[in-house]
């Protein structure tokens, strides 16, 4: 169950990230032929649908098979691999204040895990 809910975080982190590529990709939302044609050739859009689809068949998986208590707690594994796609792609400074946010909420999953 953790690895499928670290795959099924991952994928919704990758998402969300695709999500960000596709957005900065917009230059002025407007209801013009124009603008519908430039977003149909934006893959971003494509990726982020992509692995919103993976990370949802996965927590479909999830949901049946293990307890809803349980599995929850678990997708919170994404605001790790948030935080690294901050630091990382985007490049973004992240303040300690935050990771010990992140840190607290690891230490509830490690706790309901066992």
């Amino acid at each position: 169950m953790i690895l499928l809910s670290t795959v099924q975080s991952l994928f919704l982190a990758l998402g969300q990230v695709a999500l960000k590529f596709a957005m900065n990709r917009v230059a002025g939302a407007s209801f013009t032929w124009a603008f519908l044609r430039e977003q149909l050739v934006n893959w971003w859009w494509l990726a982020s649908g992509g692995c919103m689809a993976a990370a949802t068949l996965l927590w479909l998986y999830l949901l049946r098979h293990y307890s809803f208590s349980m599995v929850y707690p678990m997708i919170s594994i994404s605001y790790i691999f948030g935080m690294l796609a901050a630091i990382f792609i985007f490049h973004e400074a992240v303040p300690s204040l935050r990771w010990l946010g992140v840190l607290l909420i690891m230490g509830g999953v490690i706790l309901i895990a066992k």
